[in-house]
């Protein structure tokens, strides 16, 4: 379920606000995105794997925590980033 290095690398390189950026909101929420997705996939595929979608939960969790401290803080990149990312709202 994890991202390939070279996948994690364009993420992050697409959703940096700088060079030497790799924690920002943005950044973690698209690769959390990315994982959501594909864990999201191998859920439906194994519907009994209860940890999975245990750790599935969580990261939409996060992923919802990070979205709301972003739209606090930054309405602009808020809508800009659901836009980028496909995400509802």
């Amino acid at each position: 379920m994890l991202l390939e290095k070279d996948e994690k690398n364009q993420i992050i390189k697409d959703f940096a606000q700088g060079p030497q950026d790799t924690g920002s909101v943005e950044v973690q929420i698209a690769l959390l995105t990315k994982t959501i997705r594909q864990l999201t996939e191998h859920c439906q595929k194994n519907a009994k794997d209860f940890s999975s979608k245990r750790g599935l939960l969580k990261m939409v969790c996060r992923r919802r925590g990070f979205l709301r401290y972003l739209e606090r803080n930054n309405v602009a990149k808020y809508k800009e980033l659901i836009d980028r990312l496909g995400l509802r709202k």
